[in-house]
């Protein structure tokens, strides 16, 4: 069977038809319904209120019915309902809208004002001088993304003489330059991106929606040279083009890809030979990260290869991290990997293999200390727990400043 036959095979499989037909219900249900433009209020949770504010990022969490679980496909849905369920803690009557719902106009005083992205720039000046204004942070500043996408699909036009579209570019706007205070899920990359605004700009780490059994009786002499790309869209963008194509030059090793590739025919279709006609590559489309064909995936893997060149803080790798495998990532990844991974100084092709290949001939008790040194970092920095004590220590932090510079 050939590798453009396999890709037309998957292309009108049920599972991917599918998805497809419940994504487009589910745009066409949002528009029809106005959903992404409703308001939701949490009060305060204090005897007495400190004031309001009001919250520009995800309402999904808000929408779903009393006891369905949040969606867990990327951990903003958790997180920002998180944001809000803290600001009621300290005491401020909470409205949540989405950040996209660019018809919202205030009735009412806020005292605080957070948002992802685009809204803050629009809404600062109806809040007035007063109100304290947060920008929270998920990816490089567009300036930044927007070019190192840019120069990715530069890249794959001269190695291959073709040019892929772009993938969720960011709209320019000025949202930290127009906020007061910043927090961000990712490192010191994603805070450097940001640096020109002058703006102090606290780290909250990301969370994650699911735990792992520890990696310490995994068999590293049998997965050593077995690498996995996890991620959603973007694919250029996060690297897999450079994956692939380091693969297709080590049969002695292998690579699993689980990543949404029909949602980018382009890409897909350039890639098929690489996707579906090399023995030591294994396609196997996007994944639930919480499944039992997730965790055979990660057993039998020594690490995650992701050179991503813009992040605020890679979910993905964290997911992997939590998972017990081995990070081999770019410094734009914006994950902290210490000593249990590795920052590829070269991701040319052949620097990928180099860099596969040195991590892949590690003995193998070193690999599993390795393992289970990214499985600790993860449990300790990296979970819900940890990033609602990490918001609320930013929000009280940004709050003290707040009302010692009003005087």
């Amino acid at each position: 069977m050939t590798p453009r036959w396999i890709r037309l095979r998957r292309r009108f499989a049920f599972p991917v038809l599918k998805r497809e037909i419940r994504g487009l219900y589910l745009k066409l249900r949002n528009k029809l319904t106005g959903r992404y433009l409703r308001a939701f209020h949490v009060p305060a949770r204090t005897d007495t209120s400190r004031g309001t504010a009001l919250i520009s990022f995800w309402v999904d969490a808000f929408l779903l019915p009393p006891g369905k679980p949040i969606p867990v496909g990327h951990t903003h849905f958790w997180e920002s309902r998180q944001i809000a369920y803290t600001w009621a803690e300290l005491g401020f009557d909470t409205d949540i809208i989405h950040w996209t719902n660019r018809k919202f106009v205030p009735s009412k005083k806020y005292d605080v004002f957070v948002d992802v992205r685009v809204n803050m720039e629009r809404l600062a000046p109806l809040l007035g001088d007063d109100c304290l204004r947060i920008q929270h942070i998920e990816t490089g500043h567009h300036r930044f993304h927007n070019a190192a996408q840019q120069q990715r699909l530069d890249e794959i036009e001269k190695r291959r003489g073709v040019r892929l579209r772009p993938f969720k570019l960011i709209a320019e706007n000025r949202a930290i330059e127009t906020a007061h205070y910043g927090t961000t899920t990712g490192n010191a990359f994603t805070i450097g991106t940001y640096a020109h605004a002058g703006r102090t700009i606290h780290r909250v780490g990301i969370s994650t929606p699911y735990l792992f059994p520890s990696p310490e009786n995994k068999d590293f002499e049998a997965c050593r040279r077995r690498w996995l790309w996890f991620g959603s869209s973007g694919l250029v963008h996060k690297g897999l083009d450079l994956v692939l194509e380091a693969f297709v030059g080590m049969p002695d090793h292998e690579l699993v890809v689980c990543a949404p590739v029909d949602g980018e025919r382009d890409f897909e279709k350039e890639y098929e030979q690489e996707l579906y006609g090399t023995p030591n590559i294994r396609m196997m489309g996007w994944i639930d990260n919480g499944s039992p064909a997730f965790q055979a995936v990660i057993d039998s893997c020594v690490g995650l290869c992701y050179p991503s060149c813009s992040e605020g803080g890679g979910g993905s790798v964290i997911v992997c991290q939590h998972a017990g495998l081995i990070p081999l990532i770019t410094y734009e990844t914006s994950v902290d990997v210490h000593d249990f991974g590795e920052l590829m100084d070269d991701i040319s092709i052949e620097g990928i293999r180099r860099h596969v290949r040195a991590m892949s001939d590690r003995p193998a008790e070193e690999l599993r200390a390795l393992a289970l040194k990214a499985w600790n970092h993860a449990r300790e920095h990296h979970s819900r727990e940890k990033f609602t004590q990490g918001y609320r220590t930013a929000a009280e932090t940004i709050l003290r400043d707040w009302e010692a510079r009003k005087g």
